[in-house]
């Protein structure tokens, strides 16, 4: 057959790549002013060039636990799949593509939909038949469909309500918009958290940049419930924000900070706050604390708690804060959270407390799949070991220093 010419049965037979280019290219061409509605019915038009059917783009929805489909012409729309044993599931889980073999029926399809190192959900398809060239352009046409997404996300509410599987509260709805991606990994370190309750989240908070060799992140937890909470947190972020780009030491982000929230919220309102700068070649990390729960370092199980002096929380003038410092070995974790998580009451009104954290970290080990993986199958089994209560926030946030190459460049020659 000719380049091109497909098959009785509708497959196109050529996989060459000079096909491949200027498949994708087509749908760049074609996607620059696509109406963001009609995005995902023009990934399924595509896909029928490879002898692809029975689309479905699936995207994460906010609590973490399923996957539900996108709505649009000439996609498939089933019912949502759960993050966890199922195909999709397990695509998101280990952002590896996953086949399942369906008879006579062909090859069912999974592939995550990756922005950069942040998933925004799985792409599922069947195939008569796949070999290798399907898989390239597959993981291709993939990576390009999560860039789309996300680029027209800004432009739609759409996305946003397909994602909603129960009322969000207008607190949640700011936090949600303040947050960075939830996963970001890179050769020498990766990061991932996870909030609850999804859809009332309020005054917790965590933000993260990587600037050439520093990771700097900050997790904080403001006081009080709804609205006030959530305005103090946007306000907290902001300033750290403001005062990282400025590029001032920890102990001066603590001031600044702290002089934000006074000025414009008084002496009684107050946010607790860890930041952090991480150098992801030598594994220095360096921190202050602001009235926030000691971190945990976990190699595989928790070895001890990163204590530290402290100082008064963001807003009440405490003392300029002293940065700590502790070397971390290749693969360590460091795992933030906010007490939400230890201070919620069991059955017997007892708190969660410390202990049972750390005993559930141990029990979880080195979760397979990265670190979007580890955060929400920590989050899901802290909630389950509270009995599915989450009467304050809780949040968890990771940091993995993985020693990788530095010089990117390298691999590309």
């Amino acid at each position: 057959m000719t380049e091109g010419e497909q098959s009785p049965g509708g497959r196109t037979e050529d996989r060459s790549e000079g096909f491949g280019e200027r498949l994708l290219g087509l749908l760049l061409d074609r996607a620059h002013e696509m109406p963001p509605q009609l995005i995902a019915p023009l990934i399924a038009e595509e896909v029928t060039r490879i002898g692809g059917r029975d689309v479905s783009i699936l995207l994460q929805d906010y609590a973490g636990e399923l996957l539900v489909p996108l709505p649009g012409r000439r996609l498939l729309v089933s019912d949502a799949e759960e993050i966890g044993d199922s195909p999709a599931g397990r695509a998101f889980l280990t952002a590896a593509t996953v086949e399942i073999q369906q008879g006579n029926d062909g090859v069912r399809m999974y592939l995550p939909l990756l922005d950069g190192s942040d998933e925004v959900g799985v792409m599922a398809l069947t195939l008569d038949t796949v070999d290798d060239d399907d898989r390239r352009l597959l993981r291709r046409l993939a990576g390009l469909v999560a860039d789309m997404l996300v680029t027209k996300h800004a432009y739609t509410d759409r996305f946003f309500q397909a994602r909603r599987r129960e009322p969000m509260s207008v607190a949640a709805e700011m936090q949600w918009s303040l947050l960075p991606p939830l996963t970001m990994s890179v050769p020498q370190v990766s990061v991932s958290g996870a909030v609850e309750p999804a859809y009332d989240i309020a005054g917790d908070s965590f933000d993260y940049a990587l600037n050439d060799d520093v990771l700097h992140a900050a997790v904080i937890d403001a006081m009080g419930h709804g609205l006030d909470a959530a305005t103090m947190a946007t306000v907290t972020i902001g300033a750290y924000r403001h005062a990282r780009r400025a590029g001032i030491s920890l102990s001066d982000m603590y001031s600044y900070m702290d002089q934000a929230i006074a000025g414009q919220f008084g002496a009684d309102h107050f946010v607790t706050a860890q930041m952090m700068k991480l150098n992801i070649t030598t594994g220095m990390l360096q921190w202050v604390n602001a009235g926030h729960h000691a971190p945990l370092l976990i190699r595989q199980h928790v070895v001890r708690k990163l204590e530290s002096p402290t100082t008064l929380p963001v807003g009440l003038g405490g003392e300029r804060p002293v940065v700590s410092e502790h070397q971390l070995r290749r693969g360590d974790r460091v795992l933030c959270y906010t007490d939400g998580v230890i201070e919620e009451r069991d059955e017997d009104g007892e708190p969660f407390g410390e202990e049972r954290l750390i005993r559930c970290v141990n029990r979880l080990g080195q979760t397979e799949g990265g670190m979007r993986s580890a955060a929400i199958k920590l989050s899901r089994a802290l909630k389950q070991e509270r009995g599915g209560r989450t009467s304050d926030d809780a949040t968890v946030f990771l940091i993995e220093w993985r020693a990788g190459a530095a010089d990117h460049l390298a691999t590309l020659e």
